[in-house]
């Protein structure tokens, strides 16, 4: 990781992973896994994944062939650098463009920096703004402090973000001052602190109490539930009235 003309040895470790269930793809029938082959459009035959090379396809039907050295070869810097390109206000960056976080961990020859560098983020209240290249490709990233650790958040590029230009959304809508007022208090009735733990994935947890009721042979009885009907706009008010009674009885009985 360079930052200035300092530069700190540092290991990248993801942080976050998928909770989500893993399921094998069965014949409907006898219930065989089924897996997937890399099949030779030429000669319909099986190829190895040791025999598999990248190639790009320059024009129809020629390929160039690249391996992991001419990665490398075409930056042999950033394939090895987080590079530390600015310092920027973290409210800069728009939440669109936060994609996944990651550890950065120091060598132990370099402690002393990595501590400098948390520090003066943490002082300064800004983030560090870099580049840095995985799976052959570049990234630009936030560089910010998360208690003793430095955290690195890969962004999207504003080229990967979609426009919404395209969707049939509101630009204006008439209501009165009466129901915006009665908005207005349904959310400071509802508003809190975010607390991480207080959020959990219930269903996948549900999905596991499936699968082991299923795995001990009992029948599963789901009762149907109906989607909830669309508000009919004009009794918008008579909603917002009947929300914030449920939440003001709900606060009595807590």
């Amino acid at each position: 990781m360079a930052f200035g003309l300092i530069n700190i040895p540092v290991k990248v470790y993801s942080a976050s992973e998928d909770r989500g269930l893993d399921f094998r793809m069965l014949d409907k029938h006898g219930h065989c896994p089924v897996s997937y082959a890399r099949i030779c459009r030429k000669t319909n035959k099986e190829i190895p994944y040791e025999d598999i090379v990248k190639g790009y396809e320059y024009q129809k039907g020629d390929y160039v062939i690249l391996t992991d050295t001419d990665f490398e070869k075409a930056a042999p810097k950033k394939t090895k650098m987080i590079d530390v390109v600015s310092f920027i206000d973290e409210d800069e960056v728009s939440n669109e463009f936060i994609e996944r976080p990651y550890y950065i961990e120091p060598d132990k020859k370099a402690e002393k920096a990595y501590v400098l560098l948390r520090e003066a983020l943490k002082r300064s209240k800004k983030v560090a703004l870099a580049k840095w290249v995985l799976r052959n490709q570049e990234h630009v990233a936030l560089l910010r402090p998360q208690k003793d650790a430095l955290m690195l958040i890969q962004l999207r590029y504003a080229s990967e973000l979609r426009s919404p230009k395209d969707l049939k959304l509101p630009g204006k809508a008439t209501f009165s001052k009466r129901e915006l007022d009665m908005a207005l208090m349904l959310i400071e009735q509802l508003q809190s602190h975010w607390n991480a733990e207080e959020y959990k994935d219930t269903y996948t947890e549900d999905l596991k109490k499936l699968i082991e009721r299923k795995a001990k042979g009992k029948t599963v009885r789901v009762q149907d539930e109906k989607e909830p009907a669309p508000t009919d706009m004009r009794d918008l008010m008579e909603a917002l009235r009947k929300s914030l009674d449920t939440h003001r009885k709900e606060r009595v009985a807590a």
